[in-house]
């Protein structure tokens, strides 16, 4: 066999256990195409490449080779998240160069079920923005690299779309998984509160901020989910049954209006599911008006905790303005009861229906370019008009998912939604799995021209 480099985590670690392929071939063949495309892409802050070699010899060495669910599988970390011996600068000139003594929970369960890190991803500085660039580089969308990956876990959606990795490492405060998941034509779930270790950052944003994988199919991400969950098999596949589908097209913050591909793409989705079965209909959520201004001030003050400390005249000026907002709502956040608020208004929604299906995105994201050097309202402006669907998700602490679905003008991927109630991880992953089958999507970017 050969052509490591594009294989599923769940091919590579099935080859590996059978010892068709050895971790030091996979990781080889994932180096060489880093060094050959990443130029382009700018998904990696850090490649590891002596020290991931040497891991994937000692993986296949462990006497429970054949038992390891990610057996030899490379996969790459979000820099905001600690890897033994290496510093995780989480995008910013302010941070320490220090590494890290010990590895952050998730990564820690990835390299006991086997899989090798070959590096951590480019991030906006502090995760803070939807779009991702800063000191360590600008991250493109593998397929249009005319455009942002998104953010915050621009560069691990970017290192698998572009097959430089399987799977990857991110996290989710405001929607960092789904927005460079539904960029890159990935799939991803951020899971619901406890699911997975947090940890991330000084308080992993009010509680509002969530690890998960990004991957090229279902498949993949079950598993992956699995081990970070601390299980082998990630939740359990529900048996196939009709769901209570509610269909909204409508954004949750006023004022912000949805391109036609992504109505598109939900009218579509939501024609298959009928088709196979499922109950669907359409319903919009209950968001209260205010939705935008909590949003605002849980983001801005999760970001004035992460820079306390940090050297001020090292940071971007749209993170020092970010900060210096969000220090006046630190205490009031901390207190607040809106986000149980938020819950108890949405709770019976979602007792008439099992899922929401969403837009992933309001439009294709921005131009890839300087947005760090931009000012702080543009930012803001720019991440609202085209991200509106992901934070509500967050703030109530509930599971939501991208599935790729269908294609924008350009031929870069289009996205849709899944949310649900707590503990429906499973029929979120059930329904993806669904429309993986009516709808396949390509699994990675193609390479030509990069």
């Amino acid at each position: 066999m050969g052509d490591w480099a594009g294989r599923t985590a769940a091919e590579t670690a099935a080859a590996v256990r059978a010892k068709e392929v050895t971790p030091r071939e996979v990781v080889a063949e994932c180096l060489a195409r880093i060094e050959r495309l990443d130029g382009r892409i700018g998904a990696f802050r850090k490649v590891r490449a002596e020290a991931v070699l040497a891991e994937a010899d000692a993986v296949a060495a462990r006497t429970d080779l054949a038992q390891l669910p990610l057996a030899g599988v490379p996969v790459a970390v979000k820099d905001n998240l600690a890897v033994r011996g290496e510093s995780h600068r989480d995008g910013s000139a302010a941070t320490p160069d220090t590494p890290a003594a010990e590895d952050h929970p998730t990564v820690a369960r990835l390299r006991a079920a086997g899989a090798v890190v070959v590096g951590l991803t480019n991030v906006p500085e502090l995760c803070v923005f939807g779009t991702t660039e800063g000191v360590f580089g600008t991250t493109r969308n593998p397929w249009d690299t005319s455009r942002t990956a998104g953010g915050s876990s621009g560069g691990s959606a970017a290192a698998v779309a572009a097959g430089l990795v399987p799977v990857a490492l991110g996290n989710d405060g405001m929607g960092s998984l789904r927005i460079p998941a539904a960029n890159c034509g990935l799939v991803t779930l951020k899971p619901g509160l406890g699911v997975v270790p947090a940890g991330i950052g000084n308080g992993d944003w009010f509680g509002m901020a969530e690890n998960g994988p990004l991957a090229t199919t279902v498949e993949d991400l079950r598993l992956v989910l699995g081990v970070l969950a601390g299980g082998a098999d990630g939740p359990p596949a529900q048996e196939a049954s009709p769901r209570r589908i509610a269909v909204a097209l409508r954004s949750p913050l006023v004022g912000v209006g949805v391109s036609r591909p992504y109505t598109t793409a939900v009218r579509e989705a939501a024609g298959a599911l009928a088709r196979a079965g499922h109950q669907v209909r359409r319903a919009e959520p209950p968001y209260p008006l205010s939705l935008g201004v909590t949003a605002l001030r849980h983001w801005t003050a999760g970001t004035a905790v992460d820079a306390a400390g940090l050297d001020r005249a090292r940071l971007a000026r749209r993170t020092r303005v970010h900060a210096d907002l969000g220090r006046r709502f630190v205490r009031s956040v901390r207190t607040s009861d809106s986000r149980e608020r938020l819950r108890a208004r949405l709770t019976p929604f979602f007792t008439e229906h099992d899922v929401l299906l969403t837009p992933a995105l309001a439009r294709r994201s921005p131009a890839a370019g300087p947005w760090h050097e931009r000012g702080w309202l543009r930012n803001v402006l720019a991440n609202t008009a085209y991200s509106p669907f992901t934070p509500p998700w967050n703030l109530t602490g509930w599971p939501a998912m991208s599935v790729p679905f269908g294609a924008l003008p350009s031929g870069a991927p289009c996205a849709v939604q899944l949310a649900g109630r707590p503990g429906t991880e499973a029929v979120l992953l059930e329904l993806a799995e669904e429309l993986e089958k009516l709808r396949p999507w390509r699994r990675t970017a193609p390479v030509a021209g990069l």
